[in-house]
């Protein structure tokens, strides 16, 4: 601001309510209007226009001219009359309601909390009722606004260089973190090109091998068709091994068991006596060798019995064979094992209908003995043993040590 008087000229009372002109005001306060209410772009561009062609004084030499073109009424005082008119139109409208003083007074206080200086300073001091001492106490603000306004704006300034290295610090980071990232999409793109060469390739792979399935599967088709009854006989040859290893480790165990009987024979021939009297077999040793070389089917019964099943049919001399009625082993199975076996054990309790009647039907139709268990435990097994009458060529086939 420039420097003003401090005491107050003594100023007659306005008549009218006609608004002062920019070349009627005080000489004082045009520093503070041409400054605060028209920014240097605008004054720049209005005398410029008023000079037709570009102004290249300075800003400070730009100010001060104007300053002395609006002391008088002159073509820059009348432009920046209306300049000023136009840009502050709405607190003239505002201020032209307020017809005291006092009213102007509380007005200006409060133009910093609605953010318009600028224009409430040249309202106020263009305003009839504008006396000396309001325009002193307005100038004096102003004054002080921009002692504020300058320290405001060398910490802008501060702030601002310190955001502007900030920001070259964020653009060079910024920088970096595209190129990494540009990296990492190319490498990406390079892994999803490896990655989908490899689906087409398991894609090719999978049809390959679905293609040489369909051929295998019409062949095998093919030979169903050209064989029939084809997967029965498959499954009676797979049952015959079975038998036949079966077959192959009871004569083994046969042969151990006759090594360990003659052993034991020949450690104990030097110690009989040749008068010893010899104690008669019991009625459950003589029932011992008479299902020698016989085969023996036992069709049901609970799976925890079999071991004791078979214990009891090979304690008697018998061949021990197993069906579990339908559970887990098929039908085609238990025909096969009925015509390899001598005699039939049924456990009816513990069966398939489907077994029973098979069972049933199989003995019926070939005269074959076959003893029906309704209790499936190794006691009535026994018993049944026991009552069964001896076959009647046991004494032919049935040899005593």
């Amino acid at each position: 601001m420039c420097e003003h008087d401090s005491a107050l000229s003594v100023v007659a009372p306005p008549r009218g309510s006609r608004r002062r002109r920019v070349w009627e005001l005080s000489e004082h306060t045009y520093c503070p209007v041409i400054g605060v209410c028209l920014p240097v772009d605008a004054l720049r561009r209005l005398v410029g226009k008023l000079m037709g062609g570009e102004v290249v004084a300075t800003d400070y030499e730009l100010h001060c001219g104007v300053i002395g073109d609006c002391k008088q009424r002159t073509p820059t005082a009348e432009a920046v009359q209306r300049e000023l008119d136009r840009r502050y139109a709405s607190a003239l409208r505002v201020s032209a309601a307020l017809k005291s003083a006092d009213a102007l007074a509380a007005w200006w206080r409060e133009a910093p909390a609605r953010g318009d200086v600028a224009g409430a300073l040249w309202a106020v001091l263009s305003h009839a009722r504008c006396d000396a001492v309001l325009k002193e106490q307005v100038l004096q603000d102003v004054h002080m606004l921009q002692h504020q306004v300058g320290a405001a704006a060398r910490a802008d300034l501060q702030r601002l260089a310190e955001l502007q290295r900030s920001h070259a610090e964020l653009a060079h980071e910024l920088a970096q973190q595209r190129r990494r990232t540009l990296d990492a999409a190319l490498l990406h793109a390079r892994r999803q090109e490896d990655l989908q060469a490899t689906v087409l390739q398991l894609r090719a792979d999978l049809i390959g091998r679905d293609t040489r399935l369909a051929m295998q599967d019409e062949r095998l088709r093919d030979l169903e068709a050209s064989s029939p009854g084809l997967k029965s006989r498959l499954e009676l040859v797979r049952d015959n091994e079975r038998q036949l290893e079966r077959i192959r480790e009871l004569q083994r165990a046969l042969q151990r068991t006759e090594q360990d009987l003659a052993q034991e024979r020949r450690r104990a021939e030097p110690h009989v006596l040749p008068a010893t009297p010899v104690a008669e077999p019991s009625a459950r040793d003589t029932a011992g060798p008479r299902f020698e070389h016989r085969a023996v089917l036992c069709v049901g019964g609970r799976q925890a019995s079999v071991p004791a099943y078979r214990a009891l049919i090979e304690r008697v001399g018998g061949r021990f064979l197993h069906h579990d009625g339908g559970e887990e082993d098929s039908a085609a199975k238990l025909d096969a094992t009925l015509g390899a076996a001598d005699l039939v054990i049924c456990q009816t309790g513990c069966l398939s209908h489907d077994a029973y009647w098979r069972v049933k039907s199989h003995c019926k139709r070939t005269g074959k003995r076959c003893l029906f268990v309704e209790n499936p435990s190794a006691t009535s097994l026994q018993r049944a043993l026991d009552a069964l009458p001896l076959p009647a060529d046991t004494h032919t086939n049935t040899t005593h040590p």
